[in-house]
């Protein structure tokens, strides 16, 4: 298709050149000799004094020679006593009969600058979108803007597709049907007509899509539900009736809309009333899966992660009267999907998938692709040749925790701050009962975190118990109040901002949507709301009253939990100031460190650590007494009062750990 419009232009761009050509020649030939055009009184007075030795005359035109070899053209008006005169003088006449024009050629001439303009007008029409009225272009609005794949261009099968075992089964009768109609039709039974899959982003929903089509060899059109609206009203709407259309031609075939939510969101709860575009869209959508005419052979496959946005009349039987749901790979679906990943990847022995699947709980295909060329890249950067499992971690390191920034500078001090904040965070979150495990520790910035401590679940979770919960709270508060422990509650920075605004959703959730209060119970207080902007919460007609319980008890849940963070910091001094020596010299410490620190032992180096000549090995901090404290806090304070600097932070950008 392309090379063929690739000819047409070059043709018409020839033909317009020829055209040119043609005409800029025969003006040219017209105008030769017109640089000693002479006036015919003059040409006259001249011949009378013997000035002219020769002429010849063509039609009107009279081109000449004088005797000193110059020559000039002049233009006969139509005096009869010409040839007289230039007899009489002695002239030398020679005539030529006047050049006959076709009456074609007459016409084209007259007409020629129109027809450049037309042909201008087509070339840039063209240009902007296949032609007049084609597809695409400035006259097109209706048209639809789907874009097909034959049977031959889709290679993808359901072997591409790994990690949705029961998705896979859901759509495997609907392959069936595309390549054997007959089979249920026999028994008087018909396939469903529309496909709604469901799913958080990057869980493959589109790549199922692809893979039906390419399973059962069929035609495939996709399109955005973005791709219906316009500025227009009823541009929409046509662009439906088109697109159905163009399907049955190439019947049976796919229909694959992504993002329906864009066009199908219940009616009357946007903006605009019953003329709105999108609504107006909709009803033709509705009209085209299950209206008067049938549509034999053509199945719509939609895709969104908000079904609970869609009109119901889009999810009735007859319509979209199937949902699959696409949901993030357990275990076993994400090491599948690590392999399908690493086939176009060198991997050395040791890649094991089965670990890296263990260690991604929560990844979707999406992120499990992104890990994989990730860790390419680092193995690239290091002129490897092989993808190691250590070029994996880092690739997870990367995509968990952000990329480091090891060109900030940071202040010693603050640098011990953090330390001391993401120890914190580990030792409350060893401890608390039912809390994810600790992964990893590090006070090298990532991202807008000066510091990071991150879990890792032993296996994949679908609940949370209020007792996990309410460990979550004790240990996002860790790292807040080992600051306050250390240095005084004066000194508190604002790197708990994100941990205290995770917190409060966390222990507001417990209350009004969870029902894990002890006093108000198990009622729902609060709700999304569905029609609002972008999916935001609202009060479930609670009163005054209620509403106030409710903040108390949000407040009760954070100060129990805040209480139990401070004693357990409290209880295991020792090991925070052992934990902040340990991310002082190492900057990262790992579980195993972590583990042997809240055992007593020596932490050790990382596994990848290179021991620099000059570092002292890290010694077990004793808990200084109440009087060292009160010393340190003295000495802090003069020093402080003495520097004129405050610990307010100004007017900078709040710091998160």
């Amino acid at each position: 298709m392309k090379n063929n419009d690739l000819l047409k232009n070059v043709l018409i761009w020839a033909v317009v050149a020829m055209i040119l050509m043609s005409v800029f020649n025969h003006f040219g030939s017209q105008g030769q000799g017109t640089s000693g055009r002479l006036d015919y009184s003059d040409f006259i007075d001249q011949v009378h004094q013997g000035q002219v030795s020769k002429v010849s005359i063509e039609g009107a035109t009279i081109r000449g020679v004088y005797g000193n070899g110059d020559s000039f053209t002049t233009y006969n008006p139509g005096d009869p006593g010409l040839m007289g005169d230039l007899l009489d003088n002695r002239v030398q006449v020679s005539a030529k009969p006047p050049e006959q024009q076709s009456v074609l050629m007459q016409i084209f001439i007259s007409w020629f600058p129109m027809l450049l303009l037309i042909a201008v007008w087509i070339f840039f029409m063209r240009s902007m979108g296949g032609g007049v009225g084609g597809k695409g272009g400035p006259m097109s609005f209706g048209k639809s803007k789907a874009r097909m794949m034959t049977e031959d261009q889709n290679k993808v099968t359901l072997d591409d597709v790994a990690g949705a075992d029961e998705a896979k089964q859901e759509v495997g009768e609907i392959v069936d049907f595309l390549r054997d109609p007959s089979k249920y039709q026999n028994l008087g039974g018909n396939i469903p007509r529309g496909v709604l899959m469901v799913g958080p982003p990057g869980t493959g929903k589109t790549l199922l899509a692809k893979a039906i089509a390419g399973e059962a060899k069929v035609p495939f059109f996709t399109i955005s539900g973005s791709d219906f609206v316009e500025m227009f009203v009823g541009v929409g709407a046509s662009r439906v009736r088109d697109m159905f259309e163009q399907a049955k031609a190439h019947a049976p075939c796919i229909i694959f809309i992504d993002e329906i939510d864009a066009v199908g969101r219940s009616r009357g709860a946007g903006m605009g009333g019953g003329n709105d575009e999108r609504e107006q869209t909709l009803n033709q959508m509705l009209v085209e899966m299950d209206g008067f005419e049938g549509n034999e052979g053509i199945i719509v496959i939609a895709a969104t992660n908000r079904a609970d946005v869609l009109d119901p009349a889009l999810l009735r039987p007859g319509r979209f009267d199937r949902q699959v749901t696409v949901g993030l790979p357990d275990i076993r679906g994400r090491e599948q999907i690590l392999r399908v990943h690493m086939r176009k990847v060198p991997l050395a022995e040791n890649v094991k998938p089965s670990y890296i699947a263990r260690g991604t709980p929560g990844f979707s295909g999406a992120d499990l692709a992104n890990l994989v060329n990730e860790a390419a890249l680092f193995a690239a950067r290091e002129n490897e040749k092989m993808v190691t499992q250590q070029h994996f971690e880092k690739a997870k390191d990367k995509i968990l925790m952000g990329v480091e920034r090891k060109s900030m500078v940071m202040k010693e001090d603050e640098r011990k701050m953090t330390a001391y904040h993401e120890s914190g965070h580990a030792i409350v979150g060893y401890l608390v009962p039912e809390h994810d495990p600790v992964y990893k520790v590090s006070i090298m910035p990532r991202g807008r975190a000066l510091g990071v401590t991150m879990y890792l679940p032993e296996e994949d979770s679908y609940s949370y118990s209020k007792r996990k919960l309410e460990s979550q709270l004790s240990s996002l508060y860790g790292g807040r109040i080992a600051e306050e422990i250390i240095y005084g509650e004066d000194a508190v920075t604002t790197g708990a901002s994100n941990d205290i605004e995770r917190a409060t959703a966390i222990a507001r959730n417990m209350v009004t949507k969870w029902g894990l209060s002890d006093n108000l119970g198990p009622l729902l207080y609060e709700e999304e709301d569905k029609g609002g902007f972008m999916g935001t919460s609202r009060n479930a007609n609670v009163s005054g009253e209620v509403s106030k319980k409710i903040d108390e008890e949000i407040r009760n849940i954070i100060d129990r939990n805040y209480q139990r963070a401070t004693q357990i910091l409290t209880d295991n001094r020792d090991k925070l100031e052992v934990m902040t020596e340990c991310l002082m010299r190492y900057e990262t410490i790992d579980k195993d460190q972590v583990d042997r620190i809240m055992a007593g032992e020596e932490p050790g180096a990382p596994k990848d650590w290179i021991e620099p000549d000059d570092q002292p090995p890290v010694q077990k901090n004793e808990s200084p007494t109440l009087e060292e404290m009160s010393e340190k806090k003295a000495d802090d304070k003069v020093s402080d009062d003495m520097s004129g600097e405050s610990n307010s932070g100004g007017s900078e950008e709040p710091k998160l750990h």
